[in-house]
């Protein structure tokens, strides 16, 4: 995408004009009329396609800004793919199982909040997804909540926190792999680099919970102790099946390609599942593709056990190469190039870049209200300016993470923002106040930018 030549000049009245059309056209169609984003984001590809034909540019240009943008999100792809088998085999094996119900065993009545937030972490990372876990524990989170009569907003707020803190630091999460996919960053060296900004977010966020805990004596533990007991109906929880993780860890630290630490981590699984089960290679196969599917009798668990396998992840990915399409095609016709040049003087600073592409990833947000969005065009308007002012592009990508993915829970109209309070029962502006993880990330990178501390720099800046 950085290398994709423009075939038009458009004046600045055009670009910003198509690009406020494209937003107005993905916003309404998400929020009005509830329309997945592959729809709206497909009829936009179609409106520059228009556009650069009525400008008299080649069709087979056009095509090529398509394929261009499509290309660059190949990387992403293959590792989707990879993503989708090991959270199906880290399930069939009781990885994930284990994980969670390990999580619950740290649960008691002192410092309720705290303890919300750190499990719903947990579980967060365990299964690489943030509206799953508020759709399972956070659930069973609230029904105790509501049981001890304590503050719904902020156990919400704990909760949230909690499941993104999970989904941005989790190496199964989609929205962390395509960040650093995106930017061409290797995933683990993403993640170790969101520890500088992520962890005091952390520990600061369970402080606040910490003193917002009530004092609680006693609590009504039923809906945990089923939880329990349903993940012990699968036979799945066992010591040995933290060994994939372990695996995975090991690679980690041995700095073994992201796509190649997947695939030894699914195949560790497969091998320990022979150890409490004996499933057939076909069943193993289905498992790759399709996923897990959970048969516990117990809604909930498997609700939050069914999942996994590559087939799992067509919706991502075709998201992902219809967005990058659209990227292609807004480089090609010089139309980002056109509105960055208009504040190129502004971003002849480390910090002014910073700031102004964690502004544009919550503006993506607080517009359209897909996460995905304020990933994938934050990522493609920047790289540029990051490579300008010599930073390495694991600063964007932690920007990206910081500001687009754990934004968008924030925001009532968002994808995020309306699942969770379809299934919390809480407003979005309601937990607002208290999800203080979401809140404090953006903080602290546009900060952390301005001090010029925690960055990495590619090369002295021209």
């Amino acid at each position: 995408m950085l290398r994709t030549k423009s075939v038009l000049n458009p004046s600045f009245l055009e670009a910003l004009s198509l690009v406020v059309l494209i937003v107005m056209m993905i916003s309404v169609s998400i929020v009005k009329f509830e329309a997945v984003p592959h729809i709206p984001i497909l009829l936009s590809v179609l409106l520059l396609i228009c556009y650069g034909l009525v400008k008299k540019v080649k069709y087979q240009d056009v095509e090529s800004g398509l394929v261009e943008g499509a290309g660059a999100g190949m990387s992403a792809v293959f590792l989707f793919f990879f993503i989708g088998i090991l959270v199906g085999t880290w399930i069939m094996s009781g990885t994930i199982p284990t994980l969670i119900y390990a999580g619950f065993q740290i649960v008691t009545p002192t410092y309720f909040f705290a303890i919300i937030f750190v499990v719903t972490a947990v579980v967060g990372i365990a299964v690489g997804s943030s509206l799953t876990t508020v759709a399972t524990v956070g659930v069973a989170f609230i029904g105790m909540a509501t049981v001890l009569d304590v503050s719904l907003p902020i156990a919400a707020g704990a909760i949230v926190s909690g499941a993104f803190f999970g989904d941005k630091m989790s190496p199964l999460s989609d929205t962390t792999n395509l960040s650093a996919s995106i930017v061409g960053v290797d995933l683990f060296e993403h993640i170790r680099n969101m520890g500088w900004t992520t962890f005091p977010a952390f520990g600061i966020t369970l402080i606040l919970f910490g003193f917002l805990s009530p004092s609680i004596t006693e609590v009504d533990d039923r809906k945990i102790t089923m939880f329990q007991e349903g993940l012990l109906q699968t036979g799945t929880i066992h010591w040995y099946t933290i060994l994939p993780l372990l695996v995975l860890f090991l690679l980690t630290m041995m700095k073994v390609p992201a796509m190649m630490t997947l695939a030894a981590s699914s195949l560790t699984a497969i091998m320990m599942t022979y150890f409490h089960h004996t499933p057939t290679v076909s069943e193993v196969f289905t498992v790759m593709f399709t996923g897990f599917e959970s048969t516990t009798g117990i809604e909930e668990i498997d609700e939050l056990l069914t999942r996994g396998g590559m087939e799992s992840m067509m919706f991502t990915i075709s998201l992902v190469l219809l967005a990058l399409s659209m990227g292609g095609l807004l480089f090609k016709l010089g139309i980002v190039q056109c509105l960055l040049d208009k504040v190129e003087n502004a971003l002849r600073k480390v910090s002014s870049v910073i700031a102004a592409s964690a502004l544009t990833a919550i503006s993506i947000n607080i517009l359209i209200g897909e996460q995905y969005l304020s990933i994938l065009l934050t990522g493609q308007a920047f790289q540029t300016q990051y490579e300008k002012v010599g930073l390495a592009g694991k600063n964007l990508s932690r920007v990206m993470e910081d500001a687009g993915t754990v934004v968008n829970p924030l925001v009532p109209w968002s994808v995020c923002g309306i699942f969770i309070t379809k299934m919390l029962g809480v407003g979005t502006l309601e937990y607002l106040p208290f999800a203080f993880f979401c809140l404090l990330s953006p903080v602290l990178t546009v900060l952390f930018g301005y001090i010029g501390k925690t960055l990495t720099f590619e090369k002295v800046a021209k």
